[in-house]
C-alpha cells in the first residue's frame, strides 16, 4: 500500500519548498518519485517512464498540494518518444560529459534534461564541450539514406565520435503530434529531396515500419565496414 505523505511535516519550519528548481526535485524525491525519470521545466513536469518515475496519482496529488502551478503531464506519446530516444542516448552518452544543446528546440530541451540526473551529464549552449546534440528525425535520416544512394554517393554515415542524436529513431509524426497536444510549435523535416520522399512515401503504404529498419540497415554496413579496416 502506497505511503500517505503529511504535507505539514514535509514544509515545517525546517523544511521550506521554494519555487526553485533544486527545490521542486528535492521535494519530488521526498514524496519518493525518482528524478531521474521526468523532465523538469518550470510550468510543467513531464513523466517520461511511468513505471520507472513512481510518479503514482497519490504522488500527483501530493506535489500538487504544494506545487499547485506547475502541471504534472501524463502523456503516453511522450513517454513512448523517451523509450525510443534513450535507446541511442543510453549507447551514446558519456557519464559527467558536457553537452552542446541546439537553441530553440523544445523537444530536445525536454529530453536531455532528465540526463543531468541520470549521467551527470552538463548542458550547455555555447563554449567548450565533448558531446554535440544533433537534432536528426528518423524521417530525415532515412531520406538522407535515400538521397545519397540515389545520387550514387552511398550511404553518407552518421559522425558518431562527437555528436547524440536523440530523435534519430522518432518519427515527426510522434513528435509533432506531442508538440500540438502541448501546445509547442511544430518542427518541420529537413530533408527536401523530393525522390526520396515520394519513394519514402510509397515504401510507408506497402511497408509501415520500414524506417527503422533502414536505419537499423545503415548502421548494421557502418559497423561492418569500420571492423573491416
Amino acid at each position: 500500500m502506497e505511503l500517505m505523505f503529511n504535507m505539514e511535516d514535509l514544509t515545517s519550519d525546517e523544511e521550506e519548498f521554494s519555487d526553485s528548481k533544486r527545490d521542486v526535485l528535492k521535494f519530488l524525491k521526498i514524496i519518493g518519485v525518482d528524478t531521474r525519470f521526468i523532465s523538469y521545466t518550470p510550468q510543467k513536469i513531464y513523466i517520461n517512464n511511468l513505471r520507472f518515475s513512481k510518479f503514482s496519482r497519490t504522488r500527483e496529488a501530493t506535489f500538487n498540494r504544494q506545487y499547485p502551478e506547475i502541471e504534472v503531464v501524463r502523456n503516453s506519446l511522450f513517454q513512448k518518444i523517451c523509450s525510443k530516444s534513450s535507446k541511442h542516448l543510453a549507447l551514446e552518452i558519456e557519464p559527467n560529459s558536457k553537452i552542446l544543446m541546439p537553441e530553440n528546440n523544445f523537444i530536445i530541451d525536454v529530453l536531455m534534461e532528465p540526463y543531468t540526473r541520470k549521467y551527470g551529464v552538463e548542458l550547455v549552449y555555447d563554449g567548450d564541450y565533448d558531446l554535440a546534440v544533433n537534432p536528426l528525425i528518423l524521417d530525415d535520416e532515412v531520406n538522407n539514406i535515400f538521397s545519397s544512394i540515389f545520387a550514387g554517393e552511398g550511404i553518407n554515415f552518421r559522425d558518431k565520435t562527437s555528436e547524440i542524436y536523440p530523435l534519430v529513431n522518432v518519427p515527426l509524426e510522434w513528435i509533432n503530434s506531442f508538440l500540438e497536444m502541448d501546445g509547442q510549435d511544430t518542427i518541420e523535416s529537413e530533408n527536401t529531396d523530393e525522390l526520396a520522399i515520394s519513394f519514402s512515401r510509397f515504401l510507408e503504404d506497402v511497408a509501415p515500419q520500414y524506417k527503422e529498419n533502414v536505419v537499423s540497415a545503415s548502421e548494421f554496413i557502418g559497423e561492418k565496414l569500420e571492423t573491416e579496416k
